[in-house]
């Protein structure tokens, strides 16, 4: 028998007791009207409405990959596409599933359509799962319009969905929910019979704190909610108040997914609250990072490349820093290494900053990527060998350690990059001192007196 996504058995069970299903469960809208949030993607002739109207002809429905947080209505908007049209629905998990069961339900849907004419809506839940060959099974189907497909994921489907799927595809991207979204939700389950029925009442503090640590995650907050009311009724009271919720529901869950895109945005987010200064937001996100279970070294080695890259000789003592706390969580790990981690990114955050460091190794890289090079001056090959005296290598190289002030009067570029400047020094911090001392240095390379060359 070929999966279902709501399959009979279970619908009848909870017409039957629907208090026996989680409250998320039971406040799932029926139709795109009771959705919450992704108004966007809800308006007149949107292809969720038209693939719900059930749209035909040569301008029918598209197929759509949903990505998007958990919890924020991708399932649900498969639900309501399930009830609501007269299509043969059928879903997958990409966690269960694989080539075999895809063809299975292609195979099917062909049969469906051959002998009844009854078109087929596939639901691929977490397709950012699946195989390049796995994702490659599914493009006949969605290119002939065997199948349309409602593939959801959490993860960035640039990333994760092969290009040739996202072209067949129409992208479309679920916005967070907001508090008001989550209010309006929270407030219809506590009065409508499907959800609490009255039973029981949720003042203001509660209510903000539930928000709080649902995080704009529906899923999460009515998970709850139902948590909290289940702890107030059993203790006789009408009402959750903020004490009964918090002892209801311990913390609120980070919102991170460590092994999704969201792990590279709050690293990122990490990285440029340093380079903005700004110590707070960085250690929030750190905090961020600590609490999902992310791997310190990790963590450790974007403090390191931060140091480097942003940072660089505006303070000297960055990089050293951050070499030391990588070394430092690889020897203690977990929850000390939070420690030399805060350490670290504080010191960098409030460290004076330059990339002067980052551009220069990228200006430089770029012209030798554009073929600008050249052979090297004669005086500075290897002339330790027999015979190369006789090319003419080393001939005229000045030892500079034999020289007043240990520098040399003489080329060392190539012709075509001599008097190129690659770093340029800022005047912050101790980058101030290397800013004059560099230009010293070009002064006396050119054979000119400190004060007598121009400034650059």
């Amino acid at each position: 028998m070929e999966p279902d996504l709501f399959t009979a058995a279970a619908e009848a069970r909870q017409e039957k007791d629907p208090a026996g299903s989680p409250l998320a469960v039971r406040m799932r809208p029926r139709t795109l009207d009771e959705v919450v949030g992704q108004q966007h993607l809800l308006r007149p002739g949107s292809p969720l409405r038209r693939l719900v109207g059930g749209t035909e002809g040569p301008a029918g429905p598209s197929s759509v990959i949903l990505w998007g947080p958990p919890g924020i209505g991708k399932t649900t908007l498969a639900y309501v596409v399930s009830q609501a049209t007269d299509k043969r629905f059928v879903e997958l998990s990409a966690i269960t599933a694989g080539v075999k069961e895809v063809r299975a339900v292609i195979d099917g849907a062909r049969r469906s359509s051959g002998a009844y004419g009854r078109d087929t809506v596939l639901f691929l839940d977490e397709i950012h799962r699946f195989s390049k060959a796995q994702q490659d099974s599914l493009l006949p189907a969605v290119e002939n319009r065997w199948v349309t497909l409602i593939a959801a994921t959490t993860e960035n489907p640039y990333f994760s969905v092969i290009s040739p799927l996202l072209s067949r595809s129409l992208l479309l991207t679920l916005e967070p929910l907001t508090d008001d979204d989550l209010r309006g939700l929270l407030r219809r389950a506590l009065i409508e019979e499907r959800g609490l029925g009255g039973a029981v009442t949720l003042p203001g503090d509660a209510e903000e704190h539930l928000l709080r640590i649902a995080g704009g995650d529906a899923r999460r907050a009515l998970t709850a909610l139902e948590a909290g009311a289940g702890s107030a009724l059993a203790k006789g009271e009408a009402e959750i108040t903020l004490t009964t919720l918090e002892e209801a529901v311990d913390r609120a869950a980070v919102k991170y997914d460590r092994d999704g895109d969201q792990h590279y945005d709050v690293a990122s987010a990490l990285i440029k609250s340093i380079r903005g200064s700004d110590v707070d937001a960085a250690l929030h996100y750190l905090a961020r990072m600590i609490e999902a279970g992310e791997d310190p070294r990790f963590i450790a080695r974007r403090l390191m490349i931060s140091a480097s890259e942003d940072i660089g000789l505006a303070d000297p003592t960055a990089l050293p820093t951050a070499v030391a706390a990588a070394q430092a969580v690889a020897l203690i790990g977990f929850p000390e290494a939070a420690l030399t981690l805060s350490h670290a990114t504080i010191a960098l955050a409030l460290a004076p900053k330059s990339n002067a460091a980052t551009t220069a190794i990228g200006a430089a890289l770029e012209d030798v990527r554009q073929g600008l090079a050249g052979p090297v001056p004669p005086h500075l090959r290897d002339g330790h060998y027999q015979g190369a005296r006789k090319l003419g290598h080393a001939q005229g190289y000045l030892y500079p350690h034999d020289l007043p002030g240990g520098i040399a009067a003489q080329q060392y570029a190539p012709d075509a990059l001599h008097g190129k400047r690659y770093y340029q020094p800022t005047r912050y911090g101790a980058e101030a001192r290397y800013a004059d001392v560099v230009e010293r240095v070009r002064q006396r390379l050119r054979g000119e007196r400190p004060d007598q060359g121009e400034s650059s």
